[in-house]
């Protein structure tokens, strides 16, 4: 008895490697042992590895089965050791997957995937960002950057990477390099979770991450929140794509719906991806010529040409050529948009 517990000790203690090479050798070793005991009951090496699968997993379907005294012999030794290896292999399946999903709920593994999002630093505004981005593409997966000791929320969609943005392992661990965009959200907690409340000092943490960025990985789309407009120059000096100013954001709205009642709700709805109109931005087709061309045609559509980029300007111009490097905008229903894309 001592001895037998010493071995399933040793077997306990085996790494994986060897315990899943050691079942597959003895299924393997036990499948030509019943074939060369009794190569009438069996017929082909291949029903003998059928009865050693159906043996050791205790399903046992009686189809196959040794008549023999060695073929029997055979069989209890499967019974004896075949079983507690299997049962030792599935509960260190278990177990290495218990672990997996345990290192993914606190950070410790590499995002391998490509054309993802990131997002630096959780918050509210983080949060209203991902469901926003999960509403938006229902196949886009997010990477979450963060000091947490776990990840905020767990879906499939989701991948949580526990480090300092600052610092470059964070930011491969995160595969940024292939990342579709990145965004940088206002961190005004300190390390002991104490709430920092000088806008400055929250900045300057984003300018650190955004530099980080930046430096390392400069063709991502790099969007960051600034609690203050004072600091925007600092930020545009390192070149960063584009930035949130929220306090102005919301002063804006609030003073827009005051002068004109029901501009907020249309602003929010042009933000968000719920019913209603939204903004796209659909290709350049060879057959427009001119904005006007190109304006036409999308209104028979149902869509709304409204700017080039960030341009607004562009009813004031409808007879000037469409550059080959213009980004159009619309104002349309998700359904028109998807009508749009498959035009000729």
């Amino acid at each position: 008895m001592i001895i037998f517990a010493n071995l399933l000790l040793r077997l306990i203690r085996m790494n994986n490697v060897l315990t899943y090479g050691a079942v597959v050798l003895v299924m393997l070793c036990g499948a030509g042992a019943a074939y060369a005991l009794e190569p009438d009951t069996f017929g082909s090496y291949f029903n003998g590895l059928w009865w050693v699968m159906t043996t050791v997993t205790t399903v046992g379907f009686g189809d196959y089965y040794p008549h023999t005294v060695p073929g029997k012999c055979l069989g209890m030794v499967l019974y004896i050791f075949g079983i507690g290896l299997l049962s030792l292999t599935i509960s260190k399946i278990v177990d290495a997957m218990l672990v997996y999903e345990r290192r993914m709920e606190e950070g410790k593994v590499r995002f391998m995937g490509e054309k993802h999002f990131v997002i630096i630093n959780w918050s509210t505004h983080a949060e209203i960002a991902v469901r926003e981005i999960m509403n938006t593409d229902q196949t886009a997966e997010i990477v979450l950057i963060d000091m947490m000791d776990k990840a905020p929320f767990q879906h499939i969609r989701m991948h949580y990477i526990r480090g300092n943005p600052v610092r470059s392992e964070t930011l491969d661990m995160a595969n940024l390099g292939a990342a579709r965009a990145v965004f940088i959200f206002a961190d005004d907690l300190t390390h002991h979770n104490a709430i920092v409340r000088d806008p400055s000092f929250i900045d300057g943490k984003s300018l650190l991450v955004a530099a980080a960025v930046e430096r390392e990985y400069k063709q991502v789309h790099t969007v960051v929140e600034i609690k203050d407009e004072v600091n925007l120059p600092s930020f545009r000096h390192i070149k960063i794509d584009d930035f949130i100013i929220g306090t102005e954001a919301v002063s804006h709205m609030a003073v827009r719906s005051a002068f004109n009642p029901g501009t907020s709700r249309i602003l929010s709805q042009l933000l968000s991806r719920g019913d209603g109109d939204d903004l796209f931005e659909i290709e350049r087709q060879p057959r427009w010529a001119t904005f006007g061309d190109a304006f036409d045609e999308l209104l028979k559509q149902g869509a709304t040409l409204i700017s080039n980029g960030s341009d607004l300007g562009i009813n004031k111009r409808m007879d000037e050529p469409i550059p080959h490097d213009a980004r159009l905008f619309v104002i349309c229903t998700r359904e028109t948009f998807e009508k749009l894309q498959k035009l000729p």
